[in-house]
C-alpha cells in the first residue's frame, strides 16, 4: 500500500516575488535588499549551521542555534538522533513571516538522509519559530506544517536493528520484534528483486511506531485510518531517480496478530513499493501498484487464488462478477473492509493475468509504460495495446473470464 504525494510548481520568477513581497510587505521595483531579505539569508544560515551540528553530533554547536526556552525539548531530539544513523540533514527556507518586531515563523522543507539506505533524502515540511535577541536569531520552536507527518524520533526514544538489507527503527518496541522484521524485510529484498530486476536500492527502511495513533502521525492522517492496514509505504507517486526516499511505517496493532506467512507477505507487498517507486507515477493506477505488488509477494508463496482472494472468491461464488477493474477509490482505508480486500484481489488477478497469458517480461514492461505516459488519460489504454496487443474492452472480459475459471 503506497503513499501518494504531488506538487505544483510554479515558475520560479513568480515564486521569487511572492517571497519578497512576504518578506517585505512592500510592493515596488528596484533591486533593493531590505531588512527582511538580510533576516530570511541570516536565518537559513542559522539552519544550515545547526543541521550540520546535528549531523557531526556537536552538542555545543546544536544549542547555539537554540533559545534556552526552547533548549529542554531541542536537546531530547538531538539525544534521540544519536540511534539513527543520520548522514545528511537540510532545512530548505519557503517562506518567512513576521509575527512580531523580533519574531517570525518560518516554514521550511526538512530534508534527510539515512547512512547506508538513502540515495535521495526523505522530506517533509515543517514549522519553525525564531526569536531576535540581540541582532542575532535563535530557534524557540520545530513542528510539522499542518498536515505533514511527524517524524518517530518525536514519538520517543528509538531503538534500532540493522539487517543484512534493511534499517529497522521502531518506538516501543521489543528488540525482538524489530529483529523479527529486520530478518523478514531482508528475506523480501531477494524476492522482489528475482520479480523486478530493474536497478534499485535492495534495501528497504521500516519504521516501527509503538500505537496506530503513532502510525497515523508518521503519515500526516488519523490513525484510525489506518485501522486493519498492516502496513503502509510512503513514497512519492512521481517517478523517476529523484523520488524521495521510501519508508515502510508497520502498524504495530494489525501486523502483530498476522502469523508468520501474513508478516512476510506484508513486507515483501511493501518492499515491491519501494522498488518500483522510479516506475511508480501518477498515471499509473492504483489496481496496478497494488495488483503488482500483491503479485510478487504470492509468486512463489504456494497459495492458491482460493486461498489468497477469499472475498472476491465469495462474490464470484454468489453470482456477483465484477464488472470493471477497480478503480482508485476502491482501494481508499478507513471503509467497507470486504469490498477493500476484493479491490485488492482484483487488482493481483489482473496482473496474475497478464503474467500467465503473456509473461512475466511483459507485465513487467506493462506496468513501465503505464508509468511513463504523460497522464493517467489514455495510460492504460495504449500499453495495452503496444505491450499486450488488446484493448480495454478485451482486457476486462479476459479478466472476468479469469475470475470465474481461477475462483469459481
Amino acid at each position: 500500500m503506497a503513499g501518494q504525494g504531488c506538487g505544483a510548481r510554479r515558475p520560479a520568477t513568480a515564486c521569487l516575488l511572492a517571497l519578497l513581497l512576504v518578506l517585505t510587505g512592500l510592493v515596488g521595483c528596484g533591486a533593493r535588499t531590505g531588512p527582511a531579505d538580510t533576516a530570511s539569508r541570516e536565518i537559513q544560515a542559522l539552519l544550515d549551521r545547526q543541521a550540520r551540528a546535528l549531523v557531526d553530533r556537536d552538542r555545543p554547536g546544536y544549542l547555539a542555534a537554540v533559545d534556552p526556552s526552547y533548549a529542554q525539548t531541542a536537546l531530547t531530539v538531538f539525544r534521540r538522533l544519536a540511534t539513527v544513523p543520520v548522514d545528511g540533514w537540510t532545512y530548505r527556507v519557503t517562506g518567512v513571516d513576521r509575527t512580531a518586531s523580533d519574531r517570525v515563523t518560518v516554514r521550511a522543507e526538512l530534508g534527510y538522509r539515512l547512512r547506508g539506505h538513502d540515495s535521495r533524502p526523505a522530506t517533509g515540511a515543517r514549522v519553525l519559530d525564531l526569536t531576535e535577541r540581540d541582532g542575532r536569531w535563535y530557534v524557540t520552536g520545530d513542528r510539522p506544517a499542518e498536515g505533514a507527518p511527524r517524524h518517530l524520533w518525536e514519538q520517543g526514544d528509538v531503538a534500532t536493528v540493522r539487517g543484512a538489507r534493511s534499517l529497522v527503527l521502531g518506538v516501543g518496541q521489543s528488540p525482538e520484534r524489530l529483529r523479527e522484521i529486520a530478518d523478514a524485510a531482508d528475506r523480501a529484498v531477494p524476492v522482489v528483486s528475482a520479480a523486478w530486476p530493474a536497478a534499485w536500492a535492495r534495501q528497504v527502511v521500516v519504521l516501527v511506531p509503538g500505537t496506530l495513533t503513532g502510525m497515523g502521525e508518521l503519515l500526516g492522517a488519523p490513525g484510525a485510518s489506518y485501522r486493519g492496514i498492516a502496513a503502509v509505504t510512503t513514497g512519492e507517486t512521481r517517478g523517476g531517480a529523484d523520488a524521495a526516499a521510501d519508508r515502510v511505517i508497520v502498524n504495530p496493532d494489525a501486523y502483530g496478530v498476522l502469523g508468520a506467512f501474513g508478516r512476510q507477505l506484508v513486507l515483501t507487498h511493501e518492499t515491491v513499493h519501494v522498488a518500483t517507486r522510479a516506475a511508480t507515477t501518477p498515471s499509473t493506477p492504483v489496481w496496478l501498484s497494488e495488483g503488482f505488488a500483491d503479485w510478487v509477494a504470492y509468486r512463489d508463496a504456494g497459495r492458491t487464488a482460493a486461498q489468497a482472494a477469499p472475498e472476491l472468491r465469495r462474490a464470484v461464488l454468489a453470482g456477483e462478477l465484477p464488472a470493471r477493474l477497480p478503480d482508485d477509490p476502491d482501494f481508499a482505508f478507513g471503509g467497507d473492509a470486504e469490498a477493500l480486500a476484493r479491490a485488492y484481489e482484483g487488482g493481483w488477478l489482473a496482473c496474475a493475468l497478464i503474467a500467465d497469458r503473456w509473461g512475466e517480461g511483459e507485465l513487467r514492461d506493462f506496468y513501465r509504460a503505464v508509468g511513463a505516459h504523460p497522464g493517467r488519460e489514455g495510460a492504460v489504454e495504449q500499453a495495452l495495446q503496444e505491450v499486450l496487443g488488446t484493448t480495454p474492452e478485451e482486457f476486462t472480459a479476459d479478466w472476468r473470464a479469469y475470475l470465474k475459471e481461477r475462483l469459481g
